[in-house]
C-alpha cells in the first residue's frame, strides 16, 4: 500500500536522463525528498493557475533551476561532477527539440489567424447552416483524422482556433468542443507514429513497426467516441451567431496553407526518410513562410517602410491593418512581418515544458526510475502498469512517462507494448495538463479551456479510456502470447 501511495510521486520522476547516470539510488536522502515535494508543489500551483492568477511556466522553471542545483550537490558529495553535466544537456536537447516543433507550428497558426483563415472558416461553417452541435461534431471528426498526420499538438491548435472562431461569445460551446479536439488529437494520434512524441519514440525504438500502429484504430476510435457522444448532448442544437459581413481571406492566406502543409509534409519526411529530428523539418518549413513574408511585403509595397517595434507582450501590432486583396497600400501600417507572428506564440507554454523537462529529468537524476521499474512491472505485472501508466500520464504529461517506460524496457509481449502505446496517447487526456495538446490549447484559449472545465468532463474521458483498453485486450488478442 505504501509502495501504491507513492507510485505517482515516483513517475513524476521518471526520465530518460536517469540512463546517463551511474543509477546512483538516492531516493531516501534528504535532498532527493526535499528536490520531489518541491516538484510536486510546482505542478500544484500549476493547478491552480486560475485560482492564483499566476502563469504556469513561474513556479515549474523555478523549480527546475533548484532542483539541479540539488543534483549538482547530491553528486559532487560523491565525487561526480560529470554525470549532472551530461544529464542536463540530454535534457536541453530534448526540450530544444520540442522548443523548436513548437514555435514553427504556433507560428503558422499566428500568421493564418491574421490572415483571417480561421475567421473565413467560421464564416463558412455558419453560411452552411451547421448547428453548434454540428460543428462540435465536425470539429472532432477533423481532429482525429488529421493527428495522425499533423500531430496531436498541432491538430488541437489549429482545430481549437477554429472553435473559437466559431463559437464567438458561446463560451459553454468553445469549453465543451475544446475538450472534444483534445481527446480526438490524442485519440487520432495513438494510431500513428507522427501523431505523437511519445509514438514517435516507440516506433524510433523498434517496439513497434510503422504498420503494426494501425491495430489499435478501433480502441482509439473508441477512447473519443465515448466522451464526443456524451458530451454532444450538452450542446444545444443551435446556431452560431450571425457574422455582420463576411470575412475574407487577406492576400496570401491560402498560400500560407499550403506552405504549412509542406512543412508537415518536410517534418515527416526529415524523419522518415533522412532520419532527423522532425523538428529540423518544422524549422526548414518556418523558412518557406519567411521567404513567402517577404514576397508579401513586396507585394503589399512594403519593403523599405521600417517596421514597429516587436510586441513582446503577445499582442498583435498588425491584426487591425486590413488590406485589400486587389488594393495593396503603401507604407501605412505594419503589414505582415513574421517575427510578429514568433513574437507571438504563446511563450508560457513553451516556457512551462521547460520547465517540466528539466524538473523530471533533474528528479531522474535521484535514482526512482529504477524503484518504479521494479514495482510497476515486477510487484504489479505489466497490464496493471501499463494501464497505470495512461493513468499517470494525466497527471504528468505523457512525454516523460513514456521515456521512463523505454528506458526502463520492460520485457512483455508485443500486445503489451501496443497497450502501453495506446494508454499513454491516450490517458493524457483526462487532465487538460496531461498531454501537450492540452498545454498548449489552454494557452491559446487562456480563460476559456482552462484546467477546472476539463476536470469536469473527465470522468466520460475515463470512461473511453476504460472502454479502449477492453477493446484493445478483446480485438488484439493474438499480440499477447
Amino acid at each position: 500500500m505504501k509502495n501504491l501511495l507513492f507510485l505517482p510521486a515516483l513517475l513524476l520522476a521518471a526520465t530518460p536522463a536517469f540512463a546517463s547516470g551511474p543509477g546512483v539510488d538516492m531516493t531516501s536522502t534528504g535532498l532527493g525528498i526535499f528536490a520531489l515535494i518541491l516538484f510536486v508543489a510546482a505542478y500544484t500551483m500549476v493547478i491552480f493557475e486560475e485560482q492564483l492568477h499566476m502563469r504556469k511556466s513561474k513556479p515549474v522553471i523555478f523549480a527546475a533551476g533548484v532542483i539541479w542545483v540539488l543534483v549538482a550537490i547530491a553528486y559532487a558529495g560523491i565525487g561526480d561532477t560529470h554525470t549532472p553535466h551530461d544529464a542536463i544537456k540530454h535534457n536541453l536537447i530534448e526540450y530544444a527539440e520540442l522548443f523548436l516543433f513548437l514555435l514553427a507550428a504556433m507560428t503558422y497558426i499566428n500568421a493564418m489567424d491574421e490572415r483571417n483563415v480561421f475567421q473565413a472558416l467560421r464564416g463558412w461553417l455558419v453560411s452552411r447552416g451547421f448547428t453548434l452541435r454540428t460543428i462540435f461534431w465536425v470539429t472532432g471528426v477533423l481532429s482525429f483524422f488529421i493527428s495522425p498526420l499533423a500531430d496531436n499538438l498541432t491538430t488541437a491548435l489549429l482545430m481549437g482556433a477554429v472553435a473559437m472562431a466559431v463559437g464567438g461569445s458561446n463560451t459553454k460551446f468553445m469549453v465543451v468542443a475544446c475538450i472534444n479536439i483534445v481527446v480526438a488529437a490524442n485519440a487520432g494520434g495513438a494510431f500513428s507514429p507522427f501523431g505523437d512524441i511519445t509514438t514517435l519514440m516507440v516506433w524510433q525504438k523498434g517496439k513497434v513497426e510503422f504498420v503494426e500502429f494501425f491495430a489499435i484504430f478501433i480502441p482509439s476510435l473508441i477512447n473519443w467516441l465515448i466522451p464526443a457522444a456524451i458530451m454532444s448532448l450538452a450542446i444545444k442544437k443551435e446556431r452560431p451567431e450571425a457574422m455582420e459581413v463576411a470575412i475574407k481571406m487577406k492576400l496570401g492566406a491560402k498560400r500560407i496553407i499550403v506552405l504549412f502543409l509542406c512543412t508537415i509534409t518536410t517534418a515527416v519526411s526529415f524523419h522518415n526518410f533522412l532520419h532527423l529530428p522532425p523538428a529540423t523539418g518544422m524549422m526548414l518549413g518556418l523558412g518557406y513562410l519567411g521567404f513567402f513574408s517577404y514576397w508579401l511585403k513586396k507585394t503589399e509595397h512594403r519593403l523599405g517602410t521600417g517596421d514597429q517595434p516587436l510586441d513582446m507582450t503577445g499582442h498583435n501590432p498588425d491584426q487591425h491593418c486590413e488590406i485589400p486583396e486587389d488594393h495593396p497600400v503603401h507604407g501605412h501600417g505594419p503589414g505582415f512581418d513574421l517575427f510578429r507572428k514568433i513574437a507571438r506564440a504563446e511563450w508560457d507554454t513553451l516556457l512551462f515544458f521547460y520547465g517540466v523537462i528539466l524538473c523530471v529529468g533533474g528528479l531522474g537524476q535521484f535514482g526512482y526510475l529504477a524503484a518504479t521499474s521494479a514495482f510497476m512491472y515486477h510487484d504489479l505485472g505489466p497490464t496493471t502498469a501499463n494501464v497505470l501508466v495512461g493513468i499517470l500520464s494525466a497527471i504528468v504529461d505523457n512525454i516523460p512517462v513514456m521515456f521512463a517506460v523505454l528506458t526502463m524496457d520492460p520485457v512483455m509481449s508485443h500486445g503489451q507494448w501496443l497497450l502501453v502505446t495506446l494508454t499513454a496517447g491516450v490517458g493524457g487526456s483526462m487532465l487538460s495538463i496531461g498531454s501537450a495538446a492540452g498545454v498548449a490549447l489552454m494557452g491559446t484559449a487562456r480563460g476559456i479551456y482552462t484546467f477546472g472545465n476539463h476536470l469536469k468532463w473527465a470522468w466520460a474521458i475515463a470512461l473511453g479510456y476504460a472502454a479502449s483498453i477492453v477493446a484493445h485486450l478483446f480485438i488484439n488478442a493474438k499480440y499477447f502470447h
